[in-house]
């Protein structure tokens, strides 16, 4: 080593030992190749006595000087903490495992007790993931609270390899009776896609501990984000979790609402640049208006969500007493959906809550939703190419979770023949030949499946007439199918009324949902429920909201649209 290299360091060592156990040669930007250039640091290794955290971040470490500090460590059996990010710089990609299986054997042979492990920011791949994989399942990561690998290239493989790694730890760490109990999970930037994603849930619900998860811009789309969701909701303690810049569309967002309701602890959820778009965003509010009850701050930004969408996640979060930060920002809201969006928040008295709009993208083009559809759905089929073969591990998770299904064949199949025959060809005739047992027909609708649900709403409610007796079939027949319909749960409920707006024309859906053309009668109907005990005020809310920003597809109703509009203004001006 040149003297003023061994200067340079000497000094620098003199400033390593920071207090509580910590001996720190971090961002000295020391450039270590072999033994003779690690001689200083060993020693100040070797002589710090109760060393319990090793900083070595901002370094370039090599092979031959890794083999020399990973010596030094083999009687340092009090280390508790490794914060190794950044570590490898300008280093050859096979020269990392290496280096890294000498460090984890020297920790394993001094029988240190890990509790944080730092590998941020070190390229490795999926071979670097090997050269911490015996590290990982051994006793020294048995204690292992906090995990950090964000932005390391790992990659599918890699995401495998720590996951099965994982799993093996938290198995042997149960076997000596103190399971894995891993809290903090650090990986973004790794293009863990979804395959990786799928692999870590596995070891994310086996473990049930986790407080933070961090896994933004890693390529999942709604296949990984599902099985992700479904290992969330078996970590009761979750505070954080950021998956920001992954695909999660409809689905995904939904299996997120879902997971959402059993969480209680969650303080920060960031889901921003996640194509979340706006059923998923009303999905996400209901779970707000049910449960989330300490959450701090909400991210939905950049997420294709519309100016009405965006006012029902407002309106679910101006209750939440702990509230600190909202943002909406980079969405589809318009000059004015964001003038309304502050003035709904200042009238809360949440004004400083609401994060900046000013990368809002503007209103979507109504004449351009067709194609922009079409186009949107090709893209998740190309997004989501490897999801046929995964559609079975998509249907468990579906059910083990019960996340709103698709209309299924099969279920129609077990209904009585008359409601079958009724609901194949809706007619009054066929209603008022059903008698009393018209009410029956609520019994066949499905609170977790909303296309079906708001279907079998529109056909009944198309039948409308106001001659006496078809007017109180039709009626009695709606008020039972929406008394249960809007009494499920939150989630149920808003996915039914997103659902039915988008089949009316007043949302744009993700699906490939047929649009019904309106009659006055449905809006009638509509009318007549919201006045009614069982139509909760929020639910009013809901469509006066789409109902007041979406004129355009009621005028071929006027009359009973400014009907409708009416009992809603009233229901929603009366609960205030």
């Amino acid at each position: 080593m040149a003297s003023d290299d061994i200067a340079q360091l000497a000094d620098a060592l003199s400033k390593t030992h920071v207090g509580d156990g910590e001996l720190s040669f971090k961002g000295l930007g020391l450039k270590l190749d072999n033994a003779a250039s690690v001689e200083e640091l060993i020693r100040e290794i070797e002589q710090y006595q109760g060393l319990r955290a090793l900083r070595l971040e901002g370094n370039t470490v090599g092979v031959d000087a890794a083999r020399a500090i990973a010596k030094a460590l083999e009687s340092k059996d009090l280390l508790q903490r490794c914060y190794w990010s950044d570590m490898f710089t300008g280093r050859l990609r096979s020269e990392i495992p290496t280096a890294l299986r000498s460090l984890g054997s020297a920790l394993m042979s001094a029988g240190a007790r890990l509790t944080e492990l730092d590998l941020s920011d070190n390229a490795f791949g999926p071979d670097g993931v090997r050269g911490i994989e015996q590290l990982l399942k051994s006793p020294s990561c048995h204690t292992l609270r906090e995990l950090k690998l964000n932005n390391c290239g790992m990659g599918i493989g890699g995401g495998k390899i720590l996951a099965e790694s994982l799993i093996a730890c938290h198995r042997q760490s149960s076997a000596h009776g103190a399971p894995l109990r891993l809290r903090v999970f650090i990986a973004g930037r790794n293009r863990l896609e979804n395959e990786g994603a799928r692999a870590l849930a596995k070891a994310f619900q086996l473990m049930g501990s986790l407080e933070e998860v961090h896994m933004p811009q890693n390529g999942i789309n709604y296949s990984g984000v599902m099985a992700l969701a479904s290992a969330m909701r078996h970590n009761p303690e979750l505070r954080v979790l950021n998956f920001n810049d992954n695909t999660f569309t409809k689905k995904g967002t939904l299996a997120m609402a879902q997971a959402l309701r059993h969480l209680r602890n969650v303080q920060v959820i960031n889901f921003g640049d996640c194509l979340v778009r706006s059923e998923g965003a009303i999905a996400l509010a209901a779970v707000l208006r049910d449960g989330l009850p300490i959450l701090k701050e909400l991210n939905l930004s950049f997420g294709e969500i519309t100016e009405a969408a965006a006012l029902v996640v407002a309106q679910a979060v101006t209750d939440k007493p702990h509230m600190e930060k909202v943002d909406l920002n980079g969405n589809c809201l318009g000059e004015e959906g964001c003038e309304a969006l502050r003035e709904l928040m200042e009238n809360m008295d949440k004004g400083d809550m609401l994060s900046s709009l000013s990368d809002d993208e503007g209103e979507p083009e109504d004449e351009e939703d067709d194609d922009d559809q079409e186009n949107s759905d090709d893209d998740d089929d190309h997004a989501n190419d490897d999801c046929n073969e995964d559609d079975e591990e998509d249907r468990d998770i579906v059910k083990e979770n019960g996340i709103i299904r698709k209309y299924s064949p099969e279920k129609a199949r077990e209904s009585p023949p008359e409601v079958m025959s009724f609901l194949s060809c809706p007619s009054a005739e066929k209603l008022l030949q059903m008698g009393e047992t018209r009410t029956d027909l609520s019994q066949q609708v499905d609170v977790s499946d909303p296309r079906e649900a708001a279907g079998v709403f529109l056909k009944i409610a198309s039948l409308y007439r106001e001659d006496t007796e078809t007017k109180t079939a039709v009626l009695e027949t709606i008020d039972a199918v929406l008394k249960k319909l809007l009494s499920a749960s939150a989630l149920h409920s808003y996915c039914f009324l997103s659902t039915l707006l988008v089949m009316m024309g007043l949302l744009k859906g993700e699906d490939k949902v047929k649009k019904v053309s309106l009659v006055p009668g449905q809006l009638l109907c509509l009318e007549h429920a919201v006045q009614q005990e069982y139509f909760p005020q929020h639910h009013a809310s809901l469509l006066h909201t789409f109902t007041s920003k979406s004129g355009e597809a009621l005028k071929c109703c006027s009359s009973a649209g400014e009907r409708l509009s009416s009992a809603l203004e009233k229901k929603c001006r009366d609960h205030h």
